[in-house]
């Protein structure tokens, strides 16, 4: 039965209409991997005489057991952020005479199968080489080895765990956040020594391979307890349950000033509002807010202005960024409907363009307390407000064109690339690099204002020929009108 499920997958992804992008991003994203195989193949070779000329009075063995426990951390603060767990369509199944446990196995095996899990032994076989190279047990090792093994998956496994709870809550990735920063906490403060208990029980492992049954205990049990999560949700009424609850409405009579985009308006605010992946997405916007304090608060950034500038793009733009990178996708349930209807698309169009202008400004006024460390960033939060509306909304609606895959509205919004293609990743070298490359370099080398003056006089550009730009991007919609239609009638 894995074998006939591994066929329907090939078949799935060999047959799809999206086949010749999903492979060509493949293809990037294997050279991301060979990349990074790299590196671990020298950070495993070369980790012992670093350590030895960093460490010279310490055992190497020793210090990197010391280590273990930031890098149980770091593992599983990037599974949880960049870990794409394993999915099947299985709905098919649940009408057919197959085992639902049969199901669930696959999927959990699939997961251990991750680059996530065969990466770090591209650094863990190279050192262990070097150790029995330089003379130290050969079974220590092994059971080293093994026990490093062992870990991954438990990590790979509680990854799974956290991923299937945080789905169902808004912000979810602050609980692996706090969970991460309360354990790294109690080690830094001395309160609880993580890194020294977990550092001695793999040396206790190492002199003892019968504790690896410990670990592989362990190991079973997060198994177990993942196939007993995901078997209480495989049914085929599952997706049909709703919560029950008391809905608040508004008539949003503002939003008429605006017009014949009114509506438009109308529809994408409810939107937001109502779906979980949008009103999310609104919620990252304190996060968005808040990060210039990251920078302003150190005296360093205070000499050298030239981030003001990005810091300001990304602070009055987190909106314009996070909701227009998606533009139509949002509206994919139900795009073959609304382009069914007598609407002048430029109205359509024209809301978003609205909407984006609106959280632009709102977020300037936000974020003018920033002024506390210095009139320059206020004066760079308002260039970089003037060039989000005359430039970065028009780029990021071209770019929308060209969006052609699904989004599901009641998916979480926090690092989840469900609908994400190669567009939302490539928008980002005109959206931030690009201004940061016209503000910077004119700073650099002929001043501060010159740069600011560079942005504004972009921006205003862009708000002078808003009808023409408007206009044009209008006609790049329309041209791949049907292909959207068509893209997002499928199940991607």
């Amino acid at each position: 039965m894995i074998s006939k499920f591994l066929s329907l997958e090939w078949k799935s992804f060999i047959r799809s209409s999206n086949f010749g992008k999903g492979l060509a991003i493949k293809i990037v994203m294997g050279f991301f991997a060979a990349y990074f195989i790299v590196v671990f193949l020298a950070l495993g070779f070369g980790l012992y005489p670093i350590l030895k000329k960093t460490f010279p009075n310490q055992d190497p063995f020793i210090v990197v057991n010391t280590l273990l426990f930031f890098w149980f951390l770091g593992d599983l603060m990037l599974r949880f952020f960049l870990q794409k767990l394993p999915v099947m369509s299985v709905k098919p199944f649940l009408t057919i005479p197959i085992k639902r446990s049969t199901v669930v196995h696959f999927v959990l095996g699939k997961s251990a199968v991750s680059f996530f899990n065969f990466l770090p032994l591209f650094a863990m076989v190279p050192f262990s080489f070097v150790l029995v190279y330089k003379d130290y047990d050969t079974i220590t090792v092994i059971t080293w080895l093994v026990a490093m093994l062992l870990l991954t998956l438990i990590n790979n496994f509680l990854n799974f765990i956290i991923e299937s709870f945080s789905a169902e809550t808004e912000l979810s990735f602050l609980p692996i956040i706090l969970f991460a920063g309360a354990l790294f906490g109690l080690n830094y403060f001395n309160i609880v020594d993580f890194s020294g208990l977990l550092s001695s029980a793999m040396l206790a492992i190492t002199a003892n391979p019968s504790l690896l049954l410990v670990l592989l205990a362990v190991l079973v049990g997060l198994y177990v307890f993942n196939h007993k999560i995901l078997i209480k949700k495989l049914y085929l009424d599952n997706s049909l349950k709703t919560k029950i609850k008391e809905v608040s409405t508004s008539d949003l009579g503002w939003t008429k000033r605006f017009g014949d985009s009114a509506p438009f308006m109308q529809l994408d605010l409810k939107l937001i509002w109502r779906n979980k992946r949008p009103r999310s997405a609104v919620f990252i916007l304190v996060l968005g807010l808040l990060y210039g304090l990251f920078f302003y608060p150190n005296p360093v950034y205070n000499d050298t202005p030239i981030m003001f500038g990005f810091v300001g793009v990304f602070v009055t733009g987190i909106f314009l960024i996070n909701f227009g990178q998606f533009i139509p996708a949002w509206d994919s349930g139900y795009y073959k409907m609304l382009m069914s209807q007598n609407i002048k698309y430029e109205q359509y169009l024209k809301s978003k363009y609205t909407l984006m202008m609106l959280s632009v400004i709102i977020m300037f006024v936000l974020s003018i307390p920033y002024v506390y460390f210095g009139w320059k960033i206020l004066v760079a939060h308002f260039a970089a407000a003037i060039y989000n509306i005359g430039v970065n909304t028009y780029v990021i609606m071209l770019g929308g064109s060209f969006n052609r895959k699904k989004i599901d509205l009641n998916q979480r919004a926090a690092f989840n690339y469900q609908g994400t293609g190669a567009v939302q990743w490539l928008i980002g070298i005109p959206l931030l690099l690009i201004p940061l490359a016209i503000f910077g370099s004119l700073t650099y080398y002929i001043g501060f204002y010159s740069g600011i003056s560079a942005l504004i006089a972009l921006g205003l550009i862009g708000i002078i020929f808003h009808q023409k730009t408007m206009r044009f991007i209008t006609k790049k919609y329309l041209a791949s009108k049907y292909e959207m239609v068509k893209a997002f009638n499928e199940d991607n």
